[in-house]
């Protein structure tokens, strides 16, 4: 199955001498950079790790473009392709994938710079899956702001079939079995993730003198703040609550915080940031999100009955399948995907701002007639305080992305747009 990032990688592997990969284990990194590679060393193995820490030279040795999966748990392998490029500079010589940041990033002693260009894979979008049609494209979109009627008839997509896709989440794995069991396929990978099978397990060294229920009760804490910009010190107070601990310093969250940042499991959107002259203050606390909302899911134990029976959980959820999707498509038109808030509590869920400067602005709403219509107003309040205050143009289109439903443009300019008809 081609992923969106393809298009990204084919370019770096053409304008720089190596490409890092990075992305959560088996969102399929691996099987997508054997495509564009020649020959690989695999660091999966007691024994092909010993070897490539006594000669990490000889992890570089094959045909071009050469993977390397798994490199970090050599971190010695970056600071020898940084020197081979030095002397000998190829563009698209090599291709390393990783589970994780290193371990001991003390051992890369050069940045790469100028060498080694970055992409972050996440888990299948929607489109990627099949499970958007595809027919409004957000491209397309940033030099056209118009859009195909859809009745909502014509969509087959429903509320359930998200709650479901949130659930499962877009694990290749979890996509590959039949319905019925792809949810259990989930919870079985969630569950595998703090298992350590052996020494040369990716997440061996991270977990390490780690208390894995104190870890998992902190990613509790963040599906439970799925989707907002929760305090620290309110998670905190939630954990201690959860009778776990008596007490957590915020040196300790913060250090458990990192461990699931670094195994690629949760992030934090930015803030998107208005020019240094706009009147405006803005709020840069960051929005929490997961990587693949079905961890959140996974971590509380929710199926899609819970979803369908709580409306405004089901709406961080779908935020953070929205934010998973529309990261990827920003990102596959060389665009960052961040979140607006302003001191009076004007809020945007997502802008899109491209490589130009230019920009759309996007609310997530589970569809219904009230939920539209709360996102064009806070939509066009948003365009009026920016254009006004902001010193900003107006953006080149504004998006209310939707569970399900139709698709139509709304009061003239506001795009009305279902997650199952999107693509980049």
């Amino acid at each position: 199955m081609k992923r969106l990032i393809e298009k990204a990688l084919e370019r770096k592997l053409n304008s720089s001498g190596c490409v890092l990969v990075t992305g959560p284990k088996f969102c399929g990194k691996s099987t997508m950079c054997e495509q564009h590679a020649k020959s690989y060393t695999k660091l999966k193995t007691t024994n092909s790790i010993a070897l490539a820490e006594s000669d990490p030279m000889s992890a570089l040795n094959g045909e071009r473009p050469h993977l390397i999966d798994e490199w970090q748990k050599v971190p010695e392998i970056w600071n020898c392709i940084r020197d081979d490029l030095d002397k000998d500079y190829e563009f698209g010589k090599y291709i390393l994938t990783g589970s994780t940041t290193p371990v001991n990033p003390e051992k890369i002693q050069h940045s790469g710079a100028g060498r080694i260009s970055q992409l972050s894979l996440k888990p299948f979008t929607l489109f990627e899956s099949g499970e958007s049609t595809g027919e409004v494209s957000i491209s397309h979109l940033f030099s056209d702001n118009t859009v195909k009627a859809i009745f909502p008839a014509d969509n087959p997509a429903r509320l359930a079939d998200i709650a479901f896709m949130i659930c499962r989440g877009g694990w290749p794995i979890s996509l590959k079995a039949k319905k019925e069991y792809a949810i259990d396929v989930t919870m079985n990978y969630f569950n595998g993730l703090f298992t350590i099978e052996n020494e040369s397990d990716e997440f061996s060294a991270f977990l390490k003198n780690k208390d894995i229920t104190l870890l998992k009760t902190i990613l509790k804490s963040f599906a439970r703040n799925i989707s907002t910009q929760a305090k620290k010190t309110k998670m905190i107070a939630d954990i201690i609550e959860s009778g776990i601990r008596n007490k957590l310093d915020e040196d300790t969250f913060d250090a458990y915080k990192k461990v699931l940042e670094n195994l690629f499991i949760i992030y934090d959107m930015p803030a998107w940031n208005l020019n240094l002259r706009s009147s405006i203050s803005i709020r840069k606390a960051p929005t929490h999100h997961f990587t693949d909302p079905s961890i959140a899911a996974a971590v509380l134990g929710v199926i899609p009955a819970d979803l369908m029976n709580n409306m405004e959980t089901f709406g961080f959820f779908f935020e953070d399948l929205a934010v998973r999707d529309l990261t990827v498509y920003a990102e596959s038109i060389n665009g960052k995907l961040m979140h607006y808030r302003d001191s009076s509590g004007q809020e945007v869920d997502a802008i899109i701002e491209t490589a130009n400067g230019e920009y759309c602005a996007i609310e997530i709403k589970i569809y219904s007639e009230k939920n539209v219509a709360s996102g064009i107003d806070s939509l066009n309040k948003f365009e009026k305080k920016v254009t006004s205050s902001g010193g900003k143009k107006p953006p080149v289109f504004k998006m209310v992305l939707t569970s399900h439903g139709g698709c139509w443009k709304a009061n003239g300019d506001v795009l009305v747009v279902p997650i199952t008809v999107l693509r980049d």
